[in-house]
């Protein structure tokens, strides 16, 4: 590949060179940290130090071959894992726009470059701009470790890259078809796209199915991982078999699977461990070595064309980033985060190097003036994103800051108690208090409650056995959970001792199984809970992981608005939805409407949502028909003596016993008082967007208004073919 050393490493033993790559791991970002370096560039120049044209320590062997391959294609697979598919939809339009112009502008400058400056053909100064259009997301760690993967600029630079590799491909075919046949053929280019199209409808269609099957069928956390692992390089092996890169097929199996892989889950943390601990450093150790210092130093040629190119990769994207800047209307720091993630050229840049020096139409000044630029451009991308990302998030900081001190609602720490009463219970309902908790709270506490009546031997071993497995299933997750086991008369005093002493303010349980005919819905345990506090209580029955649903249905009963834990619940189900990534569906009344749009737009949640009108217990009746197998139903109920409650509500038992007893369905009651100054009022939610909000005495002075119009407002839909409950 490159010219090699005669010279024998110094280490040759698997275990001393697997330990020396160890020790680079470890020491590199810490000591360069000390200088500002990104980690990134510690381990590119840890890898020169080491390699072959350094102190030659270790031989760039079959070893780096396959964990920097593996690297790169695990790289692209996190940073298609990690968007948020609700961001990338809504910045689609932008990001086609951007992986357009960042592929034309240094495609046509590193044609002209490459005529003008290196003095080459035109066969071989397009296969060069390729080189050029192409770019690696190199310092995408960077941004993952500012927790920035979701703002759009970083969104816009992600989907941008795969235009930019499937362009370089293409024109690289283009290249080698003309290299081979002397003439360019449209039947090759066609050929080559159409395998992309089929390639990807039918990981489209696979791909989702295969996926929700094996995650209900096997809960294994290890056998998911291997799982996961089996798909990603399945798609990067089948898209290298069609003729397209590897790197492609990597990125879109995590764009495929990003729907079912939460980013608080267990399985999120095990994949981003084992990359960033593993694989990702090996391949930028690897990248290093393939650097020759000594060559660009000696040789003046070298150092001209490795020059002219970092001039015309770099030149070319940032051109590219400042139009998409422009046509946008969008800041400085944006156009800086897009330019330096697009400004690394690595795995596809050496792809094409050794295409071209293979068909003879690269010298080796090219191909030493190549390995030049990607040292050069991932040191600038790696410094400039850091920079970018420390900007972004200050300006956020600044802007959360300047909201918080703006609004009137002081929000309260999350104190969150998951009640387990056996080890298979345990992480389903530890894993939905995780995704339904805020992600920025600091001072969040979560604790898991054991209750035990008895003190038998099998009795202390089952409590402590699930408080285990709940411990084990949130620090997999790298949250922190406080176990709890507690000698009390029942349950029920037990949890509400805990309440008082912990001052929880969510709880979370599962709904019991009936034993007896006599058994009522949610059980006397259940019962006597909700009389007993007014604290928000989440009954929980999925029989399928919650992370493989396909839609959310939330039923919202009238003047749930004005409930002082409104703004909990609402938040909570925001926070369910982002992570599980699906849509949901809210069916309440118009009012009731307004009043969560208002907090989610107050609190900056951004998910897929739509909503449907109810008004009556008849309209929720025919929800039944509507909710599918895979959806998640959740009612929002209320306690006697509430605001929003009603008499219907007296038959929600039966009717979710009828008509529901084969869904996963949690029912929510909301906290339904609480200290003045704690909690906020509607008002206050509404006023955030100058929005009046209506008082519960005039909400019933128009309760007979709204009956009376019903008739008319059903008339009129009908007219218009819309069915209110078509979900």
């Amino acid at each position: 590949m490159f010219p090699a050393l005669a010279v024998t490493p110094l280490i040759t033993e698997p275990v001393p060179i697997f330990l020396t790559v160890l020790v680079i791991m470890l020491l590199a970002p810490i000591l360069l940290n000390q200088l500002r370096v990104p980690h990134v560039i510690g381990l590119i120049l840890a890898g020169v130090a080491v390699g072959p044209y350094g102190a030659n320590l270790l031989a760039r062997d079959m070893s780096f071959e396959v964990f920097g391959q593996v690297g790169i294609l695990y790289l692209m697979f996190l940073a298609g894992l990690e968007i948020d598919m609700y961001n990338l939809k809504r910045n689609l339009r932008q990001g086609l726009f951007f992986g357009f112009i960042t592929f034309l502008v240094p495609l046509v400058i590193g044609i002209a470059g490459g005529r003008l400056f290196l003095h080459l053909d035109g066969l071989s100064s397009v296969l060069l701009a390729s080189m050029f259009a192409a770019h690696t997301l190199i310092a995408y760690p960077i941004v993952s470790r500012f927790g920035l993967s979701k703002n759009p600029a970083v969104v816009i630079a992600v989907a941008g890259t795969i235009m930019t590799v499937l362009g370089s491909l293409v024109v690289v075919a283009s290249v080698s078809g003309v290299y081979r046949e002397g003439s360019f053929s449209v039947g090759n280019l066609l050929w080559l796209l159409g395998n992309l199209v089929i390639f990807c409808v039918v990981a489209l269609y696979v791909y989702p199915r295969l996926t929700r099957w094996f995650f209900r069928k096997y809960s294994d956390g290890i056998l998911q991982f291997v799982y996961i692992l089996a798909m990603v390089f399945l798609a990067a092996t089948v898209a290298k078999w069609i003729g397209i890169e590897g790197v492609f097929g990597a990125f879109f199996a995590g764009l495929t699977l990003n729907r079912y892989i939460p980013a608080r889950s267990r399985l999120m943390s095990r994949i981003e461990f084992v990359g960033n601990a593993i694989f990702i450093p090996y391949f930028l150790i690897g990248v290093g070595m393939l650097i020759n210092v000594k060559v660009i130093a000696s040789n003046w040629t070298t150092v001209y064309v490795a020059t002219v190119m970092s001039l015309i990769a770099m030149s070319g994207k940032w051109v590219a980033a400042f139009i998409t800047q422009l046509r946008f209307k969008m800041t400085g720091t944006d156009r800086s985060m897009m330019y330096q993630l697009s400004n690394a050229h690595t795995a596809v840049a050496l792809a094409v190097v050794m295409i071209g020096y293979g068909m003879g139409l690269f010298d080796e000044s090219i191909l030493n003036g190549t390995i030049v630029m990607i040292l050069v451009t991932c040191t600038i991308s790696s410094f400039g994103t850091a920079r970018a990302a420390a900007r972004i998030k200050m300006l956020q900081f600044n802007e959360s800051a300047l909201g918080n001190g703006s609004s009137k609602y002081k929000r309260r720490p999350r104190r969150s108690l998951v009640n387990v009463s056996s080890p298979l219970s345990a992480p389903q309902l530890v894993d939905l208090a995780m995704f339904m908790g805020r992600t920025d709270s600091l001072d969040s506490k979560m604790y898991a409650l054991h209750v035990r009546s008895d003190n038998s031997a099998s009795s202390r071993a089952i409590g402590r056995n699930s408080l285990d497995v709940a411990e084990h299933t949130a620090a997999a997750a790298y949250s922190r959970l406080k176990p709890i086991e507690r000698f009390d008369l029942n349950v029920v005093t037990g949890v509400l001792n805990t309440i008082s002493e912990r001052d929880i303010n969510e709880i979370y349980i599962g709904l019991h199984r009936r034993t007896a005919i006599i058994d009522s819905f949610y059980g006397n345990k259940l019962e006597q809970l909700l009389k007993a506090t007014n604290r928000m209580v989440v009954i929980s029955r999925c029989y399928i992981p919650v992370n493989t649903v396909r839609r959310i249905v939330v039923s919202v009963p009238a003047k749930a608005q004005f409930e002082t834990g409104f703004r909990q619940w609402v938040e909570a189900i925001g926070n369910l939805a982002i992570q599980v990534g699906c849509r949901v569906i809210f069916c309440c009344p118009e009012e009731t409407k307004v009043a969560i749009e208002s907090v989610y737009r107050s609190s900056g949640y951004q998910f897929s949502r739509d909503y449907r009108f109810i008004d009556t217990w008849d309209d929720f009746v025919l929800l039944a028909n509507k909710i599918q197998d895979e959806d998640l139903f959740i009612v929002v109920n209320s306690r006697r003596q509430a605001v929003s409650y009603n008499s219907d509500m007296d038959l929600m038992p039966d009717f979710l016993q009828r008509y529901f007893s084969n869904n996963n369905l949690i029912i929510l009651f909301p906290e339904q008082s609480g200290e003045p100054g704690e909690v906020e009022t509607m008002a206050e939610v509404m006023s955030t967007d100058m929005i009046s909000a209506p008082s519960p005495l005039t909400v019933k002075a128009m309760h007979l208004y709204r009956k009376l119009n019903e008739l008319r407002r059903r008339y009129m839909r009908r007219s218009n073919n819309r069915d209110s409950f078509d979900l």
